[in-house]
């Protein structure tokens, strides 16, 4: 396994990649629409030199925020080294804290965040339906049949360190 920062040249690659995973490479949140090919990254890529997962983020004055996460093999250690490399990245900006954005469905990304010292900040009740005004193809219902809704707000404070 490997971790690189994604660069123009994949723009092919990432723009297929959130087409098939997410719809398309827009991102639409409460903190804004993002073209998720457009933003800062890290690709892990296996042996066989295919994209396991990938990690996009975006700079806000004091913090840095996780657009996406996405790991093609789960409980494998990949999404994890992908958040660590975001997170080495908060750090030597100077970056206060790290959030992050998931659904209301999403109870793996709540779990691995919360596993990782984030912690519920806000919930934006409605924010998906809201979401779908944007981009409509988000679906209605999400893991295990939730109906997806709300945006919850994660965050994790830095204290310096690497």
């Amino acid at each position: 396994m490997e971790i690189q920062p994604t660069t123009i040249h994949m723009q092919e690659k990432l723009h297929d990649f959130f087409t098939e995973h997410w719809g398309s490479p827009e991102m639409v949140l409460s903190t804004g629409t993002y073209t998720a090919t457009d933003l800062d990254g890290f690709v892990c890529i296996d042996n066989d030199k295919r994209m396991i997962g990938l990690i996009t983020y975006t700079l806000h004055d004091e913090n840095l925020e996780v657009i996406s996460l996405d790991s093609l093999k789960e409980n494998r250690g990949y999404g994890t080294h992908l958040l660590q490399k975001v997170e080495e990245v908060a750090i030597q900006k100077g970056m206060q804290q790290i959030q992050v954005i998931t659904t209301n469905d999403n109870l793996r990304a709540l779990r691995f965040y919360q596993k990782r010292e984030y912690y519920i900040s806000q919930i934006f009740p409605r924010a998906v339906m809201k979401a779908r005004e944007t981009k409509p193809d988000i679906p209605l219902v999400g893991y295990d049949d939730i109906p997806i809704r709300d945006e919850m707000l994660l965050v994790k404070q830095l204290r310096g360190q690497l």
